[in-house]
């Protein structure tokens, strides 16, 4: 990073602590702090690591200042330690500096050799810089001003707002933004939603600054109309079209009407306007989502627990124990909870036919997440990389999901929760249980979760676009910038992976079990489907009656156990009849009775162990938690060579058929679609050294939970609930 990116405060002779037992491998370097991130600079080699993913943003022991959650200063003689915030003064010189991170990660510094005014100095500009207190005071700011200014300083040389042409699919295509209304209109098309128009109304945020300025609506629905309603709707959040089904079923989303006199009238007038946007004219479906699935609050607190257990505790504890602890953070009961109501939400659309609406208070928060499970499940467009990257546009950054305050991009929000997250977590659910069914792989998706901490783009930056149109205006005019026709400033696009990545790296982001809609299994001559083993089939059903499986159903028997998805049908079930909710049971079990159908509808399996911690992401930083030589990795590796073997035969084929030129071939070679790749046919290589559980990433220098060097660090952490308290924790003198 050039030009936008300053130096603010820096200090040598630093130690960056490796090991927990030993200071033996620990690196000499300068402390740097900058606008944008933390950087330790170094010339000593890493030890203990033969690998390491490059980010072209960040340095290997970088740390973007979004991503830190809580700065600990320590001074050992003195026995003092201090949670800095912003703007507080530090009166005693710290001996180390712990800064604990959002994506898990703990990394130690020690000053013992550096000016003490030095080291504190540095430690008081990363709680300065680290914890702003206006968002126009985040980097992204200061970057795209610069480049306004003097566009030689771009980064990576790129223009900002691109629109995701970094990665795509084999021909190129880019992710749609939903700005415009082309692209809401191809979504129409796409979806083949004849009865459903492109809705103009909210040009220039004129009803909702928190709805996107176009949005879908029922044809039969006139602006007018929109207008009007709008008013009663909390937010104005007039009801969003999502989805249309092929059958004619549409996926809504809608607000809470405040205006309790007309409650009854406005909502009988959408749902008959949904109605008649049905080719059956079917009856609408109504979820409240507030009272089927856990709140943010409840989230937020699963998720602290989860972080206390994963960075916290020592795994030296008996598994038992550490699965209760686990158990008892309830993240896993919630995950459950989620793929299971989007999976009865699935039944109502493709078996019964009927209209769904989503109903939430503000309706951008649990909608988002449910509102892109049902996609995920019924349409494999949203299970490529494109479409995927699309649907986050569409479901979360345009619809008004508020990433500044549920990220807590400014360190100062009681609205913290992780939606977002939790939604990568379902997708890695299905991802596990489906691979050969989704394009991308489980290194695309905690990558996706980390590009939300690095304030360069604006894509997960702010709570909707309206902000983001309004903060950027006004920092214009501040800084003399012309906007001309623009609404707002263009910020870098987090699906411009060319900024982060090179193209060999962003292979790693490719599932190489995919199997596309053009590639069919061909075995002895036959095309093949995707049969699941007797194994697998009875371990769906874990949670149903024994009646159930033999295909008998007993009256006592008849609600099944609490972790099936034939579950004890929630309150906004219980309206419907006794046939009904067996028509649910008997969808389900038909389903998981056939074949999986990759390009067609899937559903999670939720019972008992199915579903799992997702390691890669809440581990990778854990040096304990490592495997050498082990984990997913090296079945990923291993199906990368023989995936590539496969394409080297198609290749060599086609030569044959047409004759080309060696030369053509050689070229062709390079154009493997895998990051691993076959030396030659039959390629019986050994695994590479470096791959471990925690590929791509290395917890080598971050910290273990054990005491280091006199510092009572896992006394202080229980003692402290680091990840709760924001208070000084010794008084100062």
């Amino acid at each position: 990073m050039q030009g936008s990116e300053i130096v603010v405060n820096e200090v040598n002779f630093v130690r960056k602590c490796i090991a927990t037992d030993t200071s033996q491998y620990d690196l000499w370097g300068k402390l740097v702090c900058t606008n944008f991130k933390i950087s330790f600079i170094t010339d000593d080699p890493m030890p203990l690591q033969k690998f390491h993913y490059k980010n072209l943003l960040l340095g290997e022991h970088d740390v973007p200042l979004t991503c830190i959650e809580q700065i600990v200063t320590v001074n050992d003689t003195k026995r003092k330690q201090k949670v800095l915030g912003p703007n507080q003064k530090l009166k005693f010189n710290p001996t180390e500096l712990i800064i604990y991170c959002k994506d898990f990660r703990i990394v130690r510094f020690r000053f013992d050799e550096a000016g003490p005014e030095s080291a504190k100095k540095v430690c008081l500009a990363i709680a300065h810089y680290s914890q702003p207190t206006d968002l126009q005071l985040l980097f992204a700011f200061e970057y795209v001003g610069e480049i306004y200014h003097n566009p030689a300083k771009k980064v990576n040389g790129i223009d900002p707002g691109g629109g995701g042409s970094g990665i795509g699919s084999a021909s190129g295509q880019q992710t749609p933004l939903f700005e415009t209304y082309s692209d809401w209109d191809r979504e129409i098309k796409r979806t083949g939603a004849s009865e459903w128009r492109v809705c103009s109304v909210n040009e220039g945020y004129m009803i909702s600054t928190c709805l996107p300025e176009y949005f879908v609506v029922p044809s039969s629905l006139a602006d007018q109309d929109l207008k009007l309603y709008s008013y009663s709707f909390i937010g104005r959040r007039m009801p969003l079209w999502s989805w249309n089904h092929p059958n004619g079923s549409a996926l809504v989303r809608m607000a809470n009407i405040k205006d309790v006199l007309q409650q009854r009238r406005i909502d009988q007038r959408i749902c008959n306007a949904i109605t008649r946007s049905h080719p059956l004219r079917s009856d609408v479906y109504k979820s409240d989502l507030d009272k089927c699935l856990p709140n943010i609050q409840e989230i937020q607190a699963a998720h602290i627990k989860l972080k206390q257990l994963c960075v916290n505790e020592p795994f030296e504890e008996t598994e038992e124990k550490w699965l209760s602890s686990l158990e008892n953070t309830r993240w896993l009961e919630y995950i459950r909870s989620f793929l299971k109501h989007s999976a009865e939400l699935v039944y109502m659309m493709e078996c019964k036919h009927v209209s769904v609406v989503l109903q939430e208070e503000e309706g951008r928060d649990l909608s988002c997440l449910a509102a892109s499970l049902i996609q995920v499940m019924l349409d494999p467009y949203f299970r490529t990389i494109v479409g995927f990257q699309s649907l986050i546009q569409k479901e979360w950054v345009m619809a008004g999901y508020q990433f500044l305050d549920r990220c807590n991009h400014l360190k100062r929000s009681d609205k913290e929760s992780p939606l977002f997250l939790m939604f990568l977590d379902c997708v890695w659910q299905l991802l596990e249980q489906y691979p050969a069914a989704f394009e991308f792989s489980e290194m695309y998706l905690t990558i996706l979760y980390d590009s939300a901490r690095i304030s360069l783009f604006g894509t997960f930056l702010f709570n909707c676009p309206h902000q983001r149109v309004k903060e950027s205006t006004e920092f214009a005019i501040s800084k003399n910038i012309q906007l001309g026709d623009e609404k707002g400033l263009k910020f870098p696009c987090v699906w411009d992976w060319s900024l982060q990545f090179t193209s060999r790296d962003r292979l790693l982001f490719h599932n190489p079990l995919y199997i596309g809609k053009s590639a069919p299994c061909v075995q002895n001559g036959a095309v093949k489907t995707f049969k699941r083993s007797k194994k697998n089939y009875s371990s769906t059903l874990r949670g149903v009656p024994p009646a159930l499986k033999n295909g008998i159903i007993s009256e006592q028997e008849f609600l099944p156990r609490r972790n099936s998805l034939i579950l004890k049908l929630k309150p906004d079930f219980l309206q419907q009849t006794e046939s009904q909710s067996n028509s649910m049971e008997q969808y389900f079990r038909d389903w998981f009775a056939k074949p999986v159908d990759l390009h067609g509808v899937i559903l999670p399996h939720i019972s008992g162990t199915q579903i799992k911690l997702w390691k890669l992401c809440y581990f990778r930083w854990v040096p304990e938690a490592q495997i050498n030589h082990g984990g997913f990795i090296t079945a990923f590796h291993k199906v990368s060579l023989l995936a590539d073997e496969v394409d080297m035969l198609n290749r060599n084929l086609r030569q044959y058929k047409s004759n080309s030129s060696l030369q053509g071939s050689c070229s062709e070679l390079d154009q493997s679609r895998m990051y691993f790749r076959a030396n030659s046919l039959n390629d019986t290589s050994e695994a590479p050294d470096f791959l471990s559980s925690s590929f791509p990433f290395s917890p080598v220098g971050n910290l273990c939970r054990r005491s280091i060097l006199g510092t009572p660090l896992s006394k202080f952490l229980s003692g402290a609930k680091i990840w709760l308290s924001t208070e000084t924790l010794a008084n100062e003198d």
